[in-house]
């Protein structure tokens, strides 16, 4: 009777490995071909000021700032070196006076003093959502109907403004995001391991529910929506009290019937974890919020770890079907391969073997991950502890 139990249980972890190689190839086309799409961007004849007109939008770039993280001077003078065929202004944002990040803030401006920046020392909080509460002391200081908020720890190429404001020239478009790409903010193994989840896991995967219309993603690294659209949802403060912000704002702006854009643009999001326990914090907590907004969706997304499930498969049938074990195994080690090449391809990354050898221990913690976000828990955000009540607001768990 055991072995029965665990030979069906074997062909259904078989079933899982098939299915998931099958999209694990079907996700590596969609990154090659969103990679491959060319941004819908205004032309811009250098040389270009923030203060040079033409076809592109007037925009106002809003960025939150909390703490000093390896990778955060390069991200914040990517922000201010944007070439946009408009006026364009740059909010950097910190509560506590001496974060350590607004020295940081003030020399990006002082090497770009061409660029149109403030930085703004904001102590309050108005909910529980700390980003969300700077975007609330930010909203009102913009000087551009076009609002673009970017998290701190964004690396954006020189045509990302132009990308993400310019689907809003339609008025059919009511927010305008965008993927991303991983960038490890330090050489240790845990930061390498971050990242590598956003580009095998996150972007390929996200990429395919883009292309196949059931993603409705909206992406809080970069959101570019007009002011007018944002007055009409309730402003940020609409938001204050949510985790997942980005997926609320989303939604919000399809309830007005407006459509959510994600532009063909790919910046990258600088990853650095000093150990394991930081990065399994930081995935649990996307995990369980992830769980929380979409259970079903999340359920599904056990499909994406083929490797895990050939590992499985291989361990559960008995003697007698050792063979289609190790078939499994091997097929869905294949595929997780070719994605991973395929989309390294995109990004233009150089062939490494070091870091195609990560690739098990990487698939690996993201299947533990996906398993423990199955169970409610609280997660850990910005050194606190919240509890995810059922309509998505969070409180402080001690």
């Amino acid at each position: 009777m055991t072995e029965l139990l665990f030979g069906i249980l074997g062909l259904l972890a078989g079933l899982a490995a098939l299915a998931g190689s099958v999209t694990a190839l079907l996700a590596a086309r969609a990154v090659a071909r969103l990679a491959a799409t060319p941004p819908v961007t205004p032309p811009v004849t250098p040389p270009v000021t923030p203060l040079a007109t033409g076809p592109a939008l007037a925009a106002s770039i809003l960025k939150p700032l909390h703490g000093r993280e390896p990778g955060l001077e390069g991200a914040l003078a990517s922000t201010l070196a944007q070439r946009h065929a408009a006026p364009f202004e740059v909010l950097f944002a910190v509560r506590d006076p001496a974060d350590p990040a607004a020295a940081l803030a003030e020399a990006a401006m002082a090497a770009a003093p061409a660029i149109p920046a403030r930085l703004i020392r904001d102590p309050r909080l108005h909910g529980a959502n700390r980003k969300v509460s700077q975007l609330v002391n930010l909203e009102g200081l913009a000087r551009h109907e076009v609002l673009v908020v970017a998290d701190a720890d964004m690396l954006v190429p020189r045509y990302w403004l132009t990308a993400v404001t310019a689907p809003l020239a339609d008025p059919a478009v009511g927010l305008v995001t965008c993927l991303y790409r991983g960038e490890a903010g330090d050489a240790g193994l845990w930061s390498r391991l971050a990242a590598l989840w956003i580009d095998w896991q996150f972007l390929p995967h996200a990429a395919l529910g883009e292309a196949m219309g059931r993603a409705n993603g909206c992406y809080g690294a970069t959101m570019a929506l007009r002011a007018e659209t944002l007055k009409r949802i309730g402003g940020f403060a609409a938001l204050s009290e949510l985790l997942a912000d980005d997926h609320a704002l989303g939604a919000a702006v399809r309830r007005l019937g407006l459509r959510v854009v994600v532009a063909p643009v790919l910046p990258g999001h600088v990853m650095t974890e000093p150990g394991p326990g930081a990065l399994a914090r930081h995935e649990l907590r996307w995990a369980r919020t992830l769980r929380l907004l979409d259970p079903g969706g999340y359920a599904g997304m056990g499909v994406t770890f083929p490797l895990a499930w050939g590992g499985l498969t291989m361990l559960l049938l008995p003697a007698a079907l050792a063979p289609a074990g190790w078939a499994a195994l091997a097929l869905a080690a294949l595929a997780r391969l070719a994605l991973a090449l395929r989309v390294d391809q995109a990004l233009q990354r150089r062939l490494s073997p070091a870091r195609l050898a990560l690739l098990p221990l990487r698939d690996g913690l993201s299947f533990a991950i996906w398993a423990f976000g199955l169970a409610r828990g609280t997660v850990t955000w910005q050194g606190r502890r919240y509890r995810m009540r059922p309509d998505g607001t969070m409180v402080s768990a001690g």
